[in-house]
């Protein structure tokens, strides 16, 4: 096609995903959209310089309107009415099977945080999807064949292409990198959406890393252009915004307005809104300074607020809500570890069903009943909790502020954590995984993010060890990461040179005076 060049390699099949016709349409979306997408990109530029400078966050008073008249998104899509359980996971060809026919509701098929964008896995994402829906897909590992049930009992599946700011580096058009998201949409949209409708489903997507009501109005203004294209009706697309951004918390009304005629709700995050907490506010000192990652839960007031927030809002506009990840991996060796493991699961599965959210999300197919459990005792027969609108609740934009009220310490054993589990993610994202499972939990990037973000403010506001009394400086991160790399070069199957990128890569991202906005970014370019 004129003025587009594929400069990745044409593995087998490929040609099957990179039809002319398929390439032409996200050749269109480019054109007609880049360049918004640019803008948007440097208004978040912008709005970084206004916080750093002494700014805050609120809710914006030219879009009052919205907030105070009356509307509703459209009624849930089918397959998207009971979305009670979610797994989330990569589209390799393996966890495409497995996540299927898993016993969730929905797959969220995942080309973003839990995939590396590597070419292969790319272009292999798309075809495992469409051979899904084919039904021509198999798979067969370690003397163990895997195919699909029957296509009653299989999840529905929602596509998570990349955020906004992520390019795809192997489609040039016009001589310039094309947006990875796009790329995503449009060659799922084109080989999938007429399969879906023919299942009785639809094309379903969740957007990631928004920041504004304007960004998923650009998301709207694509869907909108892609479904006149196919000649598909306006309003088949349905779209769930991720609320994992600091920003978009306080513009939750305004993002399902602009979607509305294509929106099937908000989900709360939870790594990637504490990293966006850090990063929108990393200039500004020990006011919003977390504590370990792993000692800020739900349950503190600003995350409270925020999720509280999001079903209050989902409803009153007849939206789902959907709860975050549960990311234990069942051990097949100490129950120990399960039990105690499972509580917790089941304690946070039950805290978001009792708040109204309509589902959840899990990592893993075993967590899938006890999902289903906890929601069913809420749910029973009923597909949802829309009629729940909570207008008890009333959250300011204080409380979504009050991250200095967060309990918790930090601890050398905490800022070890941090540097072992970004080493080991990072050298396996290099490698060409996105879904690591490490100490019995499955991480994706946005762990990385939360981890090296942390070590990062750390690092800039001379915080002492509750443990040891030690200052965490660049001297104190460095030593620990070389005793964790050594640590971690016993066990085997050790990739010295892949360890070697990633540790390359987290002292750029956790160690350096500037910080980088998303650490996939400077990793995507070190990546072949």
């Amino acid at each position: 096609m004129e003025g587009v060049e594929i400069t990745g390699p044409l593995l087998d099949r490929f040609d099957e995903i990179l039809t002319p016709e398929a390439v032409a349409l996200v050749a269109t979306l480019h054109r007609e959209f880049d360049t918004r997408r640019r803008e948007l990109l440097a208004a978040r530029d912008e709005r970084q310089a206004r916080l750093s400078a002494g700014g805050t966050l609120d809710f914006l008073p030219e879009t009052r309107q919205v907030r105070e008249s009356e509307w509703r998104v459209a009624p849930p899509a089918p397959g998207l009415e009971d979305r009670r359980v979610e797994i989330t996971g990569p589209v390799d060809r393996k966890m495409t099977i497995n996540a299927l026919n898993s016993g969730a509701k929905v797959w969220l098929a995942d080309f973003e945080d839990a995939n590396a964008p590597t070419w292969e896995n790319t272009i292999n994402g798309h075809l495992n999807l469409r051979d899904a829906l084919d039904r021509t897909i198999d798979f067969s590992s370690g003397g163990k064949d895997y195919a699909l049930r029957p296509d009653g009992e299989l999840a529905t599946v929602v596509v998570r292409p990349r955020g906004w700011h992520l390019p795809e580096k192997h489609v040039l058009v016009d001589g310039a990198e094309i947006s990875g998201a796009l790329l995503d949409f449009g060659l799922y949209f084109f080989h999938c959406a007429r399969r879906q409708l023919d299942k009785g489903r639809g094309p379903y997507f969740y957007l990631p890393k928004m920041e504004s009501h304007l960004e998923a109005r650009l998301w709207n203004d694509v869907f909108v252009r892609a479904q006149d294209l196919l000649g598909i009706p306006q309003g088949t697309i349905r779209a769930t915004v991720l609320i994992e951004t600091y920003p978009a918390a306080f513009g939750m009304e305004e993002i399902l307005y602009e979607l509305r005629d294509h929106s099937a709700g908000l989900n709360a995050g939870r790594w990637d809104y504490l990293f966006s907490v850090i990063k929108k506010f990393r200039t500004r000192g020990r006011e919003f300074l977390l504590p370990e990652r792993n000692s800020v839960t739900m349950t503190a007031p600003f995350m409270r607020a925020y999720t509280e927030l999001l079903v209050r809002t989902c409803h009153k506009r007849g939206a789902h809500a959907i709860g975050g990840m549960a990311a234990f991996i069942p051990s097949r060796r100490d129950p120990e570890v399960n039990r105690v493991a499972l509580e917790k699961v089941r304690a946070d599965k039950t805290r978001e069903s009792g708040d109204g959210f309509d589902g959840s999300w899990v990592a893993h197919p075993d967590l899938v009943p006890i999902c289903r459990e906890v929601f069913d005792g809420v749910l029973g027969e009923r597909p949802n909790q829309l009629d729940r609108l909570r207008e008890d609740v009333h959250v300011s934009a204080e409380d979504l502020l009050a991250v200095s009220k967060t309990p918790g310490q930090i601890t050398e054993a905490g800022l070890r954590n941090n540097v072992d589990v970004a080493l080991r993610y990072l050298a396996a994202w290099m490698g060409g995984l996105g879904a690591v499972a490490i100490h019995n939990l499955m991480e994706d990037a946005a762990t990385a993010e939360i981890s090296r973000s942390q070590i990062w403010q750390w690092i800039h506001n001379d915080i002492e060890l509750a443990d040891t009394g030690a200052v965490v400086t660049r001297d104190l991160v460095e030593r620990i990461i070389s005793e964790e790399l050594a640590k971690i070069a016993e066990e085997p199957g050790h990739d010295e040179a892949l360890f070697a990128q990633a540790t390359a890569l987290f002292k750029e991202v956790a160690l350096d005076d500037d910080f980088a906005e998303f650490l996939t970014l400077p990793a995507y370019a070190r990546m072949r």
